[in-house]
């Protein structure tokens, strides 16, 4: 990858993606062009990011030479998306704009960007130890070079996924919004075990261990969630007790209305 890049706000999902196309030397890091906000993420980067790339702050009129690159890889908070503005003098207008925005949609992306081709996409913060899922929804005209550079970003950190785009708000609360589902789940379940003795590291550290373990267990032996249950539950057993509980409590519909809510939620941003 020769092209010069982009990276428009640098927090740990854009360092995800871009460190290990440097770490393979797939990319220079004299063709990474940097833009944070503050004096404060400036000076982190410079100080402390392993490679010498091209680092601006957004109010600078060097930041400008951004659009220059080929390729922008958008990656803000989408609130501040308004304080974006695409230079008046792009004469090229086969430039590609990949955005990692939450719920900023492709027709917002293309009315904010007029002169660049727009990528939609989702990923989720594993991705900084290269466990991430990432779903794809494609702009028009995108060619098919433009698509396997856009897969290039992701390929290396993440399981990648191309979907139309009514399905990514619903993908977004699944992958990006479950994380904190499962931490929650798992916070709980540890106090479960503090509330019968357990030392509350020992007790996470349990959770977290059986969590991984049912999941491969279910991977490797290609069992359904309603055959795994069925293999520990018992009649009249420890088991049915905790799962007759969770029921009663509704703790199955709030799962599902909290990752609806979240897709819903998604939906405003457009």
């Amino acid at each position: 990858m020769t092209e010069k890049i982009a990276i428009i706000g640098f927090g740990n999902i854009a360092k995800a993606i871009i460190t290990p196309l440097l770490d393979k030397n797939l990319i220079l890091p004299e063709n990474v062009y940097c833009v944070v906000n503050s004096e404060k993420s400036l000076e982190n980067i410079k100080k402390n990011y392993k490679y010498n790339i091209n680092a601006y702050k957004s109010s600078s009129k060097d930041s400008k030479i951004i659009w220059d690159c080929q390729f922008q890889l958008l990656s803000v908070k989408p609130q501040h998306l308004k304080d974006i503005s695409e230079a008046d003098n792009i004469s090229n207008k086969d430039k590609l704009l990949v955005s990692i925005l939450a719920g900023v949609s492709i027709n917002r992306l293309t009315q904010k960007f007029p002169n660049h081709k727009c990528v939609r996409v989702v990923t989720n913060i594993p991705i900084t130890i290269g466990k991430g899922l990432t779903g794809i929804s494609w702009g028009e005209e995108i060619t098919e070079d433009q698509k396997q550079f856009t897969k290039t970003l992701f390929e290396n950190t993440s399981k990648i996924y191309e979907f139309t785009e009514d399905y990514l708000d619903i993908f977004l609360a699944l992958t990006s919004s479950g994380p904190a589902i499962i931490a929650l789940i798992i916070e709980a379940l540890s106090d479960g075990g503090l509330s019968g003795g357990l030392p509350k590291i020992i007790s996470e550290e349990l959770v977290m261990e059986m969590i991984l373990g049912t999941i491969c267990l279910i991977k490797e032996n290609k069992l359904t969630t309603s055959e795994l249950k069925n293999l520990v539950t018992s009649p009249g057993g420890t088991t049915i007790s905790a799962l007759r509980v969770l029921e009663k409590k509704s703790i199955r519909s709030a799962l599902i209305e909290s990752i609806v809510s979240a897709s819903n939620r998604s939906k405003e941003f457009r």
